[in-house]
Formats: C-alpha cells, sequence, structure tokens
C-alpha cells in the first residue's frame, strides 16, 4: 500500500484502537469464505483489505472457512481458495474451519438455554415466518416459546442425537419479537440436517446458522476487526447480543461497500448456474470474474491488488467499471509482457525483389518499456510473408499509413516496403500483396534516409506455428444483468468468444505459462492451461486499447 494516500475509514479506527490500547495494540483480522463455490473478483477486495490491514500493522489474519452448511460445501472450493489467496500474494496465519468450533458452539447454545434465552421450536418455517410479524407490526410469542429450560435442555440434545428428522425442529434464540430490527426476533440458531459434512463426517446432524456461528467463531479465535460488506449492518445487532450474553471477547463488526463489477454477475448462486448449464466452460472460464478465471486469461496479482487500492473502501454501493480492471492489467503487463508477432487474419505478403531461399535472421526486443530491452529473440525473415488483411487496403483514404499500391512502411524489427500490386482470387478476395524492400532500411542499420508513418507486424511463412487463439469479450451484453427483467441468462453476450487459427512467430512454442505476452498490434495474452507444445493455445487477456464502447455502437 502507498503511504502517501490518506487513510480510508477501517484504517482510521484501527490506528485509533492501538492508540487507545484496545487489544494490547494486537490487530487480527480474518477471512471467512463459505466453501460453496470458487471466489470471484469481489472476494479479492475483502482479501486485500483484511490481509493488507494486518501487513499494515504488524498483524495476522486467519483463513476460516464458514462451513456450516454440509449440502453445499466441497473440499474442491476449499482447495481453490486456499490456491487463489496464495496466489494473490497472502498468506495466512492459521487455517481454520467455523467446523473447528462445532464443539464449542454447541455448549454455547446449552449455555443460552440453560439462561432462558433460547428454546426449542417445532413450528415450520412458514409458520416462523408469519409470526415474526412485518417491519411495521411486531411478532407474535408461539406456544414453544415458553418451554421450560430443562425440556428444552433435553430437546436440544435430542436433536444432537438425531432423534428427529430433517426440519422437524430449531433452536431460537429469545431475543425481541418486537424489535424494529426483523434479524433480533427470534432468529434461528440451529437446525437439523442429516447430511454428511466434508470434515466432520456425519457426527453431527445439527448445524448452526451463520449468524449463530459468525460472531462466536471471531471471539473464540480474538479477532479484534472482523470486516464485513454491507448487507450485514443488520446483523451487527445480533452479533453483539450474543457475545453480549455469552460473556466473551468482544470482537467487533465493521462494514464496508462490497465490490460490485458491471458487465458480470457476483452471486455465487448465478455463476454456479453458469456452470451447471455449460455457459461457459467451467469455473475458471476465462469469461468468469472467479479469480481463477481471471488468473487463466492471463490477469496477474499485481494489477488485481492495483485495482482493489484503486477502487478504495466505501461505505456507499457503487458499480465499478470493467474497464478500470482492464486499465490496471494494461499498466502492468505493459511494463512486464514480451513483445511477439502473431497475425490472426492473415493476407501473403511476397517481397519480389528478395532472393528466393534467401533468409534473415532479424532481432527483437522482449519489452522496450525494460531498460536494455529485458533480453530479446531472434525472427526468421523471409521472401514471404503474413500479415494482417487490415493493414492492407485496395483504395487506401487519405492518412492510411499501412499499405495499399504505391504506399511504404516498415515492417517492424526488419525492412521498408512498398507494395506494387496485388493479386485476387476469382471471387474477388486479395491473396497476394507484391512489394519490394529497400536493402538499405534494416531496421538498426538503416542507412537509406526514408521515414515512413507505419510499421506493420509480419510472420515468415516457412517458419510460421499455427496456434489457436481465443478473443475474449465481456460474458454480458447489458452493464447490470441481474437487475434486467427476466432471466439474467438472456443477456449473455453470444460474442463473449471467438476461437481462431493464427500464424505466430516460432519462439512462442516456447512460450512460459503463467507469463504474458504482447502480440504486437493486437493484444495482450497468456499460454492457455489446455496448451500443449504441439498444440499451443493462446488466450487474450485484453485488447490493447479499450474498443468495447466503440463496438458497441449501432448493436443497440
Amino acid at each position: 500500500m502507498s503511504e502517501e494516500r490518506s487513510l480510508n475509514f477501517i484504517e482510521e479506527i484501527v490506528e485509533e484502537d492501538i492508540r487507545e490500547g484496545k487489544n494490547d495494540g494486537r490487530v487480527l483480522t480474518r477471512f471467512p469464505p463459505e466453501p460453496n463455490g470458487y471466489l470471484h473478483i469481489g472476494h479479492s477486495k475483502s482479501i486485500c483489505l483484511n490481509f493488507g490491514l494486518a501487513q499494515r500493522y504488524n498483524g495476522k489474519t486467519n483463513l476460516r472457512f464458514d462451513d456450516t452448511n454440509p449440502v453445499t460445501e466441497d473440499t474442491e472450493y476449499v482447495e481453490s481458495i486456499k490456491n487463489d489467496i496464495a496466489w494473490l500474494g497472502f498468506k495466512w496465519d492459521k487455517e481454520l474451519y467455523a467446523s473447528d468450533y462445532f464443539d464449542q458452539l454447541y455448549e454455547f447454545a446449552l449455555a443460552l438455554i440453560r439462561a432462558g434465552l433460547a428454546y426449542v421450536d417445532d413450528s415450520t418455517p412458514e409458520e416462523i415466518a408469519q409470526q415474526k410479524g412485518t417491519p411495521t407490526e411486531a411478532g407474535k410469542p408461539n406456544q414453544y416459546r415458553d418451554r421450560s429450560i430443562e425440556e428444552n435442555v433435553q430437546l436440544f440434545e435430542a436433536m444432537k442425537a438425531g432423534t428427529y428428522p430433517d426440519g422437524a425442529k430449531v433452536l431460537r434464540a429469545k431475543v425481541d419479537l418486537a424489535s424494529p430490527n426483523m434479524l433480533l426476533r427470534d432468529p434461528i440458531m440451529y437446525r437439523i440436517k442429516h447430511a454428511h459434512h466434508h470434515r466432520t463426517g456425519d457426527k453431527w446432524c445439527i448445524y448452526p446458522m451463520y449468524d449463530f456461528a459468525h460472531g462466536q467463531s471471531d471471539s473464540i479465535e480474538q479477532i479484534t476487526h472482523s470486516i464485513c460488506t454491507l448487507e450485514f449492518v443488520p446483523h451487527r445487532d445480533l452479533y453483539n447480543w450474543f457475545i453480549e450474553k455469552l460473556d466473551i471477547f468482544p470482537s467487533h463488526q465493521y462494514e464496508f461497500a462490497r465490490l460490485n463489477l458491471n458487465y458480470t454477475v457476483m452471486s455465487k448462486r448465478k455463476l454456479l448456474q453458469l456452470v451447471k448449464e455449460g455457459h461457459v466452460e467451467s469455473w475458471d472460464d476465462p469469461r468468469m470474474p472467479t479469480i481463477s478465471g481471471l488468473r487463466r486469461r492471463g490477469y496477474t496479482p499485481a494489477s488485481i491488488r492495483d485495482f482493489c487500492e484503486r477502487i478504495g473502501v466505501a461505505k456507499r454501493e457503487n458499480i465499478i467499471e470493467l474497464s478500470l480492471l482492464e486499465f490496471c492489467i494494461r499498466e502492468d503487463l505493459n511494463k512486464t509482457a514480451w513483445r511477439r508477432m502473431a497475425v490472426l487474419d492473415p493476407v501473403k505478403l511476397v517481397i519480389t525483389n528478395y532472393r528466393e531461399g534467401q533468409e534473415e535472421t532479424m532481432h527483437g526486443e522482449n519489452n522496450p518499456e525494460v531498460e536494455g530491452g529485458d533480453g530479446g529473440r531472434d525472427i526468421p525473415f523471409s521472401r514471404e510473408l503474413y500479415i494482417e488483411r487490415e493493414d492492407f487496403m485496395e483504395e487506401p483514404p487519405k492518412k492510411f499509413f499501412r499499405l495499399g499500391v504505391g504506399l511504404m512502411v516498415r515492417l517492424k524489427n526488419a525492412y521498408i516496403v512498398k507494395c506494387e500490386n496485388f493479386v485476387k482470387d476469382p471471387d474477388g478476395k486479395i491473396t497476394e500483396i507484391h512489394c519490394t524492400y529497400i536493402p538499405e532500411s534494416r531496421s538498426g542499420s538503416d542507412t537509406s534516409g526514408i521515414n515512413v508513418k507505419g510499421t506493420i507486424h509480419w510472420v515468415s511463412v516457412p517458419h510460421a506455428k499455427t496456434a489457436e487463439v481465443r478473443l475474449y469479450d465481456r460474458l454480458f451484453k447489458v452493464e447490470d444483468p441481474s437487475n434486467e427483467e427476466g432471466d439474467f441468462k438472456e443477456y449473455l453476450n453470444p460474442d463473449s468468444l471467438q476461437i481462431i487459427n493464427a500464424f505466430v512467430e516460432p519462439d512462442l512454442l516456447n512460450a512460459v505459462r503463467g507469463k504474458g505476452y504482447q502480440f504486437i498490434r493486437k493484444g495482450y495474452f497468456t499460454l492457455d492451461t489446455t496448451s500443449t507444445p504441439d498444440r499451443p493455445v493462446f488466450n487474450r487477456t485484453v485488447t490493447l486499447k479499450d474498443g468495447w464502447s466503440v463496438n458497441q455502437k449501432g448493436k443497440s
């Protein structure tokens, strides 16, 4: 984090707590994901905030899995979450699970029952909802609320023993049925679920609700600053109520605005739907907003941390532009990506005055943004080249600085060429462009004295390698698909993936997975996880410039 910027409101709270000597100046945060899906870009903000606070104030961060719902949780998700956090560059102090505390939470629940602050309720979910009243009308107690402490203890122990089927009974906290905060109207603490748990197996058939497990887990770990998103503001009163009544370590909850990104969805349920229904390939599909999807697409940890730093920590919800995330990855890759040449829509260029069979080796820098070019590579050059079809026009307009009959252009890292004529097939499609080259114009030793305004990239035909290139774009064609009428899937962008075969320079067969490459003039790319030595596959991370708004004009 930059020391120059002003503090966000949570940092101000932490610094004041340290000045006042709270918790002996100790800072301990936690990141508590539920292992029911893969982490997405929204979680990265919480990760950066929790781990970043600990780093800034010499504290620690626990990774605690909120695994209180065995039906939706899986060890696959646990492993993916750990991989994502480590990839982002953070280390947790302790790896913990809410299930670690099931015995302690059960004892806490018995303590509340014995204090007359919890009771077993036989009502159906519909009856409980009706008895809670409305925001303007107080709830009404049922006959189970006045059960004796002895009966409640007996029933709760029987629930734990597996005596009753799912849904037969719940344990509720006895708080305030007239509270203006609906969450305080006798919330459910435990429900019966005869389901196998990914860590505790079949030991338990009752599981604590989030509101009962979360605050007490924070307290057990002595978390000093429990940071949640704004939707948990109404839960804070209950968080505090449980801690007060149990007389345990007073962890405190603070809320910040979650990260909402346009042109995508952030709901794990909706993301799971996209995966299960085959709208995307997998959780790590490069179009997905998951951290693993962004990683596969070629985003870097530094770019995501920079993105989270730029959007800051706020108290009000807002939607962040996807273009800001793209800006961050462009900034990072411009400094780190190696430059290579790839032709995505080829047409052949023949240098008619270059001797047949002659070949040369040109030199290209890896990254001109780095002093010394970050090394370099050899590029084979020959009489026949592939160039982009868009770099030639039969009737070029003024200020077209690429190829047309009579126009001159520099071939990147090579020579200046002049277009003399072209060849068409019977359908009128241009198949060959004929040029002459100026031998004295070789890059690095140009003595021709000729200045040209345009430079284009190329790949030598006899040396060209074929690669599958996947051009990814926004997953949805509207800014906020969740708020549109109808099914959110109706707004999927049909052009979010285009697969083509491209010609690439030979050095790209040596591409390293996880490394960023700029295909000169075409965008930033990375090797896909499905790539093999004899079949390289490259994913486009991002274009060189934001062309989305331009491309969308006329489509609405």
